[in-house]
């Protein structure tokens, strides 16, 4: 089931029903991840954390204007959440983004970081560095016809345009043009040639001092980090420096690093004592969705990480993956993973 009617009140990203456009990006959130974090995953991964900012995977307008899905769609447990859109059409965006404001989202946020050959191909992503007045344009198209908040997830740079003069005239622009008052700054620049996606996420180094000194050099803005942040130990660091951290991979492979978010990010109660309450509290949602017609894989594979580290997280792993796809499989396959981790005496993963 899925509840689309606009929100009555926002989420604990700290809103209010009359002020949303101005609320704090989220301290904490997780990437939009094409193909990881869909529906089934954010609503595991709300079961972790009640603070955390979750996004959607990139949609493209084309999708939501032509597309045969609702791909909008979305659980009302999610909130707060963030749509996060691929497009470079300014009419198509702020369509879009009304839509979204219509079914309840948090947040509406560009995609200027992607630099897949398919979404260059489709003029959207990390391509859309090289023009910053197009960006802008599209971030005011939208700003003007929803109120709730517009933010822009970009790279430090692109191809040989790496300079930080380029970046600063990129944000300068974007944030006076556009009015766009949030960005999230994956850490990396972008090739837009000769590197898989999954390249772009590891080859080119790292720079977290560069978008520091972005934060100090436009302090009106709220600006978080991405890329490499793998503990929240590394969150708390760079929580220092800036107003927000997005982990990425690990917050999807690693999910149990959730469960102690709350309570060490945010100084509020953890929602949840631990990785079995979590497995526990997703069975009404699995059988909700089995009724409906999903199948077990397509939630299952979320939550292979979970125990990570934990005796009996291998045997946890092989039960579902053996076993999550097979016809009439239902919520008796993760009860009977559940009981393999509980074991005292599994072999360690």
């Amino acid at each position: 089931m899925h509840l689309n009617k606009p929100k009555q009140e926002a989420g604990s990203a700290g809103a209010t029903p009359d002020d949303k456009r101005n609320y704090p990006l989220c301290r904490f959130s997780i990437a939009p991840m094409l193909d990881w974090t869909d529906r089934h995953c954010r609503y595991f991964h709300r079961l972790l954390s009640k603070e955390t900012l979750l996004y959607t995977e990139m949609v493209t307008t084309g999708a939501i204007v032509h597309g045969k899905g609702d791909y909008l769609a979305y659980s009302e447990e999610e909130h707060p959440i963030a749509l996060q859109l691929g497009g470079s059409d300014p009419a198509a965006l702020a369509h879009c983004a009304k839509l979204a404001e219509q079914r309840g989202y948090d947040e509406i946020n560009l995609n200027v970081g992607c630099p897949s050959d398919r979404v260059q191909n489709g003029m959207f992503g990390a391509c859309l560095m090289g023009q910053a007045t197009l960006v802008a344009d599209c971030i005011k198209a939208m700003r003007d016809v929803v109120s709730i908040p517009v933010t822009v997830k970009t790279r430090i740079g692109i191809d040989e345009q790496d300079s930080y003069a380029f970046l600063c005239d990129f944000i300068e622009t974007v944030a006076g043009r556009g009015e766009c008052e949030m960005f999230t700054i994956h850490a990396r620049k972008a090739w837009l040639s000769g590197l898989s996606p999954k390249q772009n996420r590891e080859v080119p180094p790292l720079d977290y001092p560069r978008v520091y000194q972005l934060k100090r050099d436009f302090p009106a803005l709220t600006i978080a980090i991405n890329g490499g942040v793998k503990t929240l130990d590394e969150a708390r660091q760079h929580l220092q420096h800036l107003d927000g951290v997005m982990m990425g991979r690990e917050a999807y492979q690693n999910p149990g690093i959730l469960l102690q978010v709350d309570r060490e990010l945010f100084g509020s109660q953890a929602p949840l004592q631990d990785s079995v309450a979590a497995i526990e509290a997703l069975y009404p949602y699995i059988e909700r969705e089995l009724a409906n017609g999903t199948y077990l894989g397509h939630i299952t594979r979320h939550i292979l990480g979970l125990f990570q580290g934990i005796p009996g997280a291998r045997q946890w792993r092989r039960h579902l993956s053996e076993n999550a796809h097979k016809p009439g499989a239902d919520v008796r396959v993760v009860e009977q993973a559940l009981s393999l981790v509980r074991q005292p005496h599994c072999e360690m993963a």
